[in-house]
C-alpha cells in the first residue's frame, strides 16, 4: 500500500465482481489429469485409466475433484479491482485452498460462476485475502462446487486505519485452516500450466527470481492434485465420488524435479493428509479431505 492509503472493510466485503463462464470438454480434463500426474507410472493402471480414457468413448471418461480448482482460477486476477488494494501480482503467494463437491463434475460442461470475498487481513507488511466461488451448470443452474482461497500479496499490508491490524472472516477458522496432521516425482509445471494457470512465476526464471525462489516452482493446486490423486486411490478405492471436500494449505515452495511423499491419516470419514518433498524432509501442504462413506476395499 501507499503511505496514507486506507482500505474501506465494507467496501471491500460487499465487492460485486462479474459473473465469469467457463467452457470445458473432455480433452481438458484428460489434459489435467496428466499435468497431476495420473498413469505417470502405469498407463494402464485402472484406478487410473478412467481420467483420460473409456472404452464407450471419451464423453465417459471420470473427472478428479480438485479439476473443479480451475473454475475458480480467473477470479485471482479480478483482485486488482477491489477498492483501495493495490499490489504487485509478481508478489502474489497462494495460501490455502477449500473445496467443496457438491455432485461430480460432467466430463465436459458450461460452467456460471460467481464470486465474493470473504476475508481480509493486515498482516503489516503482506495483505491476506480470502474468497469464494461458488460455480453452477449453466444450462440447469444446478451447483456443482465450491471454491474457497486465500492469497497472500507481499508489500500489500499496512492498511489498517487504527492501531489495531483489520482480520476479518466470514467463517470459523477451523472451516478455512488446514488442520495439524499426527506426530514421486512430478510433472513439469510447464505440463500443468496448459489447464489454464499461466501465472509466469511457474515458467520464467526472471519472474521468479523477482519473487524470491532461485527457479520458477510448481503449482500448489498442482501439488494437491497429487496429494488428492493419491488419497483416491489409497483411501477411496479409487473412487473418486467418494469426496465432499478437500482442504489443503500450502506451506513451502516445491521445486519441480523433486519428489512428492504424501502421508495420510483416517479418522472416521475424514482424511488427514501431508506433502513432504523428500529430498529437503520438508512439508510443503497439509490438509484434510471428507468423504462420504468408506470404501468396500478398505
Amino acid at each position: 500500500m501507499e503511505d496514507g492509503s486506507e482500505v474501506n472493510l465494507e467496501l471491500i466485503t460487499s465487492h460485486k465482481f462479474a459473473e465469469t463462464t467457463f467452457t470445458y470438454n473432455e480433452r481438458d480434463v484428460a489434459v489435467y489429469a496428466l499435468g497431476v500426474g495420473a498413469c505417470a507410472r502405469d498407463a494402464v493402471d485402472k484406478d487410473e485409466l478412467k481420467y483420460v480414457y473409456h472404452q464407450d468413448g471419451q464423453q465417459f471418461i471420470q473427472v478428479l475433484p480438485t479439476f473443479a480448482s480451475l473454475l475458480a482460477l480467473g477470479y485471482s486476477s479480478h483482485l486488482a479491482d477491489l477498492p483501495g488494494l493495490s499490489y504487485d501480482p509478481r508478489l502474489l503467494l497462494h495460501g490455502q485452498q477449500y473445496i467443496e463437491i457438491y455432485r461430480p463434475l460432467p466430463s465436459s460442461c458450461c460452467i456460471r460462476s460467481t464470486a465474493s470475498i470473504v476475508g481480509l487481513h493486515d498482516k503489516g507488511k503482506a495483505a491476506v485475502v480470502d474468497y469464494e466461488v461458488v460455480s453452477y451448470e449453466k444450462e440447469s443452474g444446478e451447483p456443482l462446487c465450491m471454491n474457497r482461497m486465500s492469497v497472500y500479496l507481499r508489500g500489500a499490508g499496512g492498511f489498517s486505519k487504527s492501531s489495531q491490524p483489520i482480520s476479518y472472516t466470514k467463517y470459523p477458522a477451523n472451516q478455512i485452516l488446514a488442520p495439524k496432521v499426527p506426530n514421486r516425482r512430478p510433472f513439469t509445471a510447464l505440463l500443468y500450466r496448459l489447464s489454464g494457470d499461466y501465472n509466469p512465476l511457474h515458467s520464467d526464471p526472471t519472474i521468479a527470481e523477482v519473487a524470491g525462489f532461485s527457479r520458477p516452482i510448481l503449482h500448489g493446486l498442482c501439488t494437491l492434485g497429487f496429494a488428492i490423486r493419491a488419497i483416491i486411490k489409497c483411501i477411496c478405492g479409487g473412487d473418486p465420488n467418494l469426496i465432499k471436500a478437500i482442504s489443503g494449505r500450502f506451506l513451502l515452495h516445491f521445486y519441480p524435479g523433486e519428489t512428492l511423499i504424501t502421508e495420510m491419516w483416517l479418522e472416521g470419514l475424514r482424511v488427514l493428509y501431508q506433502v513432504k518433498v523428500k529430498e529437503r524432509n520438508r512439508t510443503v501442504l497439509s490438509g484434510f479431505v471428507d468423504i462420504s462413506r468408506l470404501s468396500s476395499a478398505l
